[in-house]
């Protein structure tokens, strides 16, 4: 089994602050910031930042659905990352000064894919659809906090 892993990144106007603040309130904006591909989204424990736990169900394509369960922790200043109790996917969220004003948001997922063919078939297309997900969450995370 080989790491996959899918990217994608975004400058966002407004100020490392308010951008970590959106993105770390669970309880809050979270929910309105998921693309379609998400859904039975609810807050198991805490609601903001390291110690949250989250449910939600990601639809990456019309067959594959995996059910997430998902403990937040915050390891260093502006990073949240998420750890599946379900299986070995970890995404991590980095938002970082960039300029007077303006962030850069940084979204990584990895995990553990598949052997074989279909291993292939999996680190190939797998992550274009995540980043394709991940680029949706981020251009509704900037119409957000610059609202």
């Amino acid at each position: 089994m080989a790491e996959v892993k899918a990217t994608a990144e975004r400058v966002i106007d407004k100020p490392s602050d308010a951008v970590y603040a959106a993105l770390a309130d669970y309880a809050g904006t979270r929910a309105g910031i998921l693309p379609e591909n998400y859904s039975e989204y609810e807050v198991l424990a805490g609601g903001t930042g390291a110690g949250t736990k989250v449910h939600w169900k990601l639809q990456a394509t019309k067959k594959r659905v995996r059910d997430c369960v998902l403990e937040v922790s915050e390891p260093t200043p502006g990073t949240l990352v998420e750890t599946d109790a379900n299986s070995t996917m970890v995404t991590t969220w980095t938002v970082t000064p960039q300029g007077e004003g303006s962030s850069a948001v940084h979204v990584q997922t990895t995990w553990q894919g598949a052997g074989g063919v279909a291993g292939f078939f999996e680190g190939t297309f797998a992550p274009l659809g995540l980043r394709r997900i991940h680029t949706a969450t981020l251009d509704k995370l900037a119409a957000t906090v610059r609202s």
